[in-house]
């Protein structure tokens, strides 16, 4: 697929984290401060960051929710200043997503696939805004429990081929729409390691694959249990990230969603070239 968006996707694009939250998991309190939020995502955009993607929500496994009104507060005035950017804004709830288009987003990056919250197609579609699909087993509080699949990538797959023909029955383009197969969002660790080998299957859905995998958990315990470094820290895992962050785009995932903008950069590019030289 040549656009995402209306954007071109002859290269890969590069979305940077801004969690403007007191409890995310790799950066939760970092950016609380709106001044320190903006500055952060200008220096990912200088790194070459595409995308910021702000979420005011944290989806750590056994996170608490906020409410709407909370999320607003601390999302609003961040995405008010970067109206100059792209900008996404990682959230499940359909006044949090229209208010922050109205503030200068373009993107909803929605973890339920636009199923916790009914109205949220339609201020998508109104709004003509991209969304990004992505796959949960769960709901963020419960969905590390007891994550279970008979075959994790043929579900995944089914589940996002189902809200993909969801939100075109409901008025949107399908050059609209990403897909995310959710990497930790209801895995286990050979889940994760899983869809990442298989991650080509998701081509033939005929949407931009994104992949987050950026200081997650798992990466330290595939490390720690193949005898390599301990990873035992979410700051620790930069080396686990480009790793995955180089096989996502070799199999052909078109936006990476990273934390280390310009480590990530050079990985992405770095496969590019290889890949164009073949």
């Amino acid at each position: 697929m040549a656009a995402i968006f209306g954007w071109d996707t002859t290269r890969t694009l590069i979305m940077g984290v801004l969690n403007v939250t007191p409890d995310s998991f790799s950066d939760g309190g970092n950016f609380l401060d709106v001044n320190t939020a903006v500055q952060h995502a200008r220096e990912m955009a200088r790194a070459g960051a595409d995308i910021i993607d702000i979420g005011g929500e944290s989806t750590r496994p056994g996170a608490t929710p906020v409410s709407a009104e909370e999320e607003l507060r601390r999302v609003l005035p961040v995405v008010e200043r970067l109206r100059d950017l792209v900008v996404s804004v990682d959230t499940t709830k359909s006044v949090v997503a229209e208010q922050a288009l109205a503030a200068g987003a373009r993107i909803v990056n929605d973890i339920s696939a636009l199923r916790f919250d009914p109205r949220m197609v339609d201020v998508v579609r109104d709004m003509g805004a991209g969304v990004v699909l992505m796959h949960m087993q769960g709901a963020p509080q419960t969905m590390q429990q007891s994550p279970r699949y008979d075959d994790v990538v043929a579900e995944v797959r089914s589940f996002l081929a189902e809200r993909i023909a969801l939100a075109v029955s409901q008025g949107l383009k399908k050059s609209q729409i990403a897909v995310d197969p959710g990497i930790g969002f209801g895995k286990t660790v050979e889940h994760n390691l899983q869809l990442l080998a298989r991650l080509g299957e998701f081509g033939s859905l005929g949407c931009p694959v994104v992949v987050g995998t950026s200081r997650k958990s798992f990466l330290g315990k595939v490390l720690a249990a193949t005898g390599a470094r301990h990873a035992s820290g979410a700051d620790a895992r930069l080396w686990g990230t480009a790793a995955t962050v180089a096989w996502a785009v070799a199999q052909g995932a078109r936006v990476v969603r990273v934390h280390d903008v310009a480590e990530m950069l050079d990985v992405v590019r770095m496969v590019e070239a290889i890949r164009q030289a073949r």
